[in-house]
């Protein structure tokens, strides 16, 4: 499973990056499930949006971090973002 956490200087930019991401599935073969969410609470620790992938295997995790889709979307995020925090975890 990969989170990821993201802060946005620009609150605008929130809507953009979720719809990036939500297209990714399509392209990147190995996603078996993404769900992104906006934060609600809006609190002052909050991150503005959370991403969710859930793969197969690590050697699929590793698959979707290299694939050029993903990495055409993550640089994207890089520039519009403040902060980012990721956890990648087995079940």
């Amino acid at each position: 499973m990969h989170v990821v956490c993201f802060k946005f200087g620009d609150e605008d930019d929130i809507g953009r990056v979720a719809e990036m991401l939500e297209g990714l599935p399509p392209k990147v073969p190995v996603i078996r499930r993404l769900e992104v969410g906006r934060d609600v609470v809006r609190s002052a620790r909050s991150y503005d949006l959370a991403l969710t992938v859930e793969v197969d295997s690590l050697d699929d995790l590793d698959a979707y971090r290299q694939h050029p889709d993903h990495v055409a979307v993550g640089k994207v995020i890089a520039d519009l973002t403040t902060h980012v925090s990721v956890v990648d975890y087995e079940r």
